[in-house]
């Protein structure tokens, strides 16, 4: 007689006691009860911030799991929970990063790459105006540098504003007569000046000041913000000064006299050597030369403006704009391409 086959109920059914965890979800906290806040500082994980529309005490966080990789950098508008006391040792979280308004790009050095290529390095996040400090002398004044400055902020959507130092020293009349065709907005400064008409031009706006090491930058910055203590630099003797900022940093402007307008914030960045632009595409880089665009209108499709055949090339040499410029433009694309930078 064949054997029955075996009937089981649920008392034969051992049941194994699963690991205790809560079950994981999607759903963020809403964290309705955060703070806003201004990222002015970042060291090592650690992020400065202001409450907006409060006093100016620095209330230092960290990032919070669930941003994810999302950057924070000086500039960003944040919100805030946890200990927002700015109490010593209190210490927030940031649980959201505002949308940026404006990002202001730049390719680290030829020297700082990785496997996939050059890093691209975000300078700071909602600024409104790009303060290009240029010395007239000692540093001698490098167009170079100004121009991929200038790209940089038109690709960024943000407004240029070129601030020459040591007029002293030296006239800026070659400066100025190499960006006569732009219209570009500029300040003079010599050590005796006073600041009012800058002052009026970074009131109510966030301004992001870049320059060379040793164009007077921070002596510019102690002036502007005399409680910022930034240190001031000595011109090495080879005209190349030496980093005397090491980090960037938001300085909230401060009230002069009995003007009741914002006066603004400045971002006093390190003093750096070079500006790349390998984030900026080709058709970009032009933006950065208005006065080149005209004579690109009539140009072949696809053309790579560096030929003697270009129309461009043709168009400059009848006149039309500055020569220096033409060649500015194309140590950039040459760059872009990996070819040796201009300064």
């Amino acid at each position: 007689m064949p054997a029955r086959k075996r009937e089981y109920d649920e008392d034969d059914v051992r049941v194994r006691p699963g690991r205790s965890s809560r079950p994981r979800t999607r759903t963020r906290p809403k964290h309705e009860d955060a703070v806003d806040a201004l990222v002015i500082t970042v060291d090592r994980g650690r992020y400065g911030c202001v409450r907006e529309g409060g006093d100016d005490d620095i209330v230092v966080a960290m990032r919070a799991r669930e941003l994810g990789r999302k950057s924070v950098v000086v500039g960003d508008r944040v919100a805030l929970v946890g200990d927002t006391s700015g109490a010593a040792g209190a210490l927030a979280r940031i649980v959201r990063i505002a949308e940026r308004t404006s990002v202001l790009r730049r390719t680290a050095d030829d020297d700082d790459t990785t496997p996939e290529g050059r890093l691209e390095r975000v300078v700071v996040a909602n600024a409104e105006q790009l303060v290009i400090v240029s010395a007239l002398a000692d540093p001698p004044p490098r167009t170079g540098f100004i121009d991929r400055c200038l790209v940089a902020a038109y690709d960024a959507g943000i407004e240029p504003l070129l601030c020459l130092t040591k007029n002293d020293l030296a006239g800026p009349e070659q400066v100025l007569d190499y960006y006569a065709e732009l219209d570009l907005p500029y300040v003079l400064l010599r050590p005796d000046s006073d600041l009012d008409d800058l002052r009026a031009r970074l009131a109510g706006r966030m301004s992001v000041l870049v320059g060379h090491s040793g164009v007077g930058k921070s002596t510019l910055v102690n002036r502007l913000v005399p409680a910022a203590l930034r240190a001031v630099g000595v011109v090495s003797a080879i005209g190349k000064g030496r980093h005397t900022s090491t980090s960037a940093v938001a300085l909230r402007l401060p009230r002069v006299g009995r003007r009741k307008d914002d006066p603004g914030w400045i971002i006093d960045t390190p003093g750096i050597r070079s500006f790349g632009l390998a984030h900026v595409s080709a058709e970009s880089l032009l933006h950065g030369f208005p006065d080149l665009v005209e004579g690109t209108l009539d140009d072949q499709p696809h053309c790579d403006h560096m030929s003697a055949d270009c129309t461009l090339e043709k168009w400059v040499a009848a006149g039309n704009a500055d020569p220096r410029r033409l060649a500015s433009y194309r140590r950039l694309l040459s760059s872009r391409a990996g070819e040796p930078a201009g300064s």
